[in-house]
């Protein structure tokens, strides 16, 4: 097989290639241009994958990508809604979600989780809200093995890593739902993209409880207003000292 031309990938989807097993059969679930399992099948890390998207345009552009990196004899793809394109006799063992937010992450898991019966490992990357899928993650008995968090172009990127096993072995018991929130392998680590982050959220926090002081007091203001001054009090407690000195 003549490959075309090697597919670059931005840092963000280059990281998420370095977390695939090698030898894997991928599913990429909205997929895009394909960028990721192209690059992952020419650097050896996959036997093959399918490339899964919804949309008519992106569809087209995936199979355009395959078709010219003359690949479509082992990277198949499929227009379908999330995890549904996944059959049994594709022995799909990792499934790969990026670019999207964490509650359609957990979603597209959620609606056909029945397709990851043979899966070992998927490796999600939201955009927001990654304490989603950390919860998904908790119920569903997946064990989080690993954590990144990186910049790139200003934008703050988490990855967030599970196989099945112990579902909460990287986590404190006593401080699980701080944990859910911040990451427990992140929050031990506490990069600079990760301080970064938090010193942001911290100052929207703080912004929004200072409105909601001035708000007509009711009880979703109350209960808004209490989640607030816990994530406020978490920063302090675990993040407020580290930026104050790499400041």
């Amino acid at each position: 097989m003549v490959i075309l031309h090697m597919i670059q990938l931005s840092k963000r989807l280059e990281t998420v290639a370095e977390y695939i097993p090698n030898g894997s059969m991928l599913a990429d679930i909205g997929s895009d241009h394909a960028y990721l399992p192209i690059y992952a099948y020419q650097h050896d890390l996959i036997k093959g994958a399918i490339a899964g998207e919804i949309a008519d345009g992106p569809f087209t552009s995936a199979k355009k990508s395959v078709n010219e990196s003359n690949l479509s004899e082992v990277i198949e793809v499929r227009k379908g809604d999330g995890l549904s394109i996944i059959t049994e006799n594709d022995q799909v063992d990792c499934v790969t979600i990026c670019g999207m937010g964490g509650s359609l992450i957990t979603s597209i898991l959620e609606k056909d989780k029945e397709k990851l019966v043979n899966v070992n490992r998927l490796i999600l990357q939201p955009n927001i809200s990654a304490n989603v899928i950390r919860r998904w993650l908790i119920e569903q008995n997946w064990e989080l093995v690993a954590e990144s968090i990186l910049e790139e172009e200003g934008h703050i990127y988490e990855i967030l890593v599970a196989e099945k096993g112990d579902r909460y072995k990287p986590y404190e018991l006593d401080k699980l739902d701080k944990e859910i929130l911040f990451g427990p392998f992140l929050l031990k680590e506490k990069s600079r993209p990760f301080l970064i982050k938090w010193q942001r959220e911290y100052k929207e926090w703080t912004r929004i409880l200072e409105q909601l002081n001035q708000a007509v007091e009711n009880e979703q203001i109350q209960q808004k207003k209490q989640q607030l001054k816990t994530f406020i009090d978490w920063y302090k407690e675990e993040i407020d000292d580290e930026t104050t000195e790499r400041s």
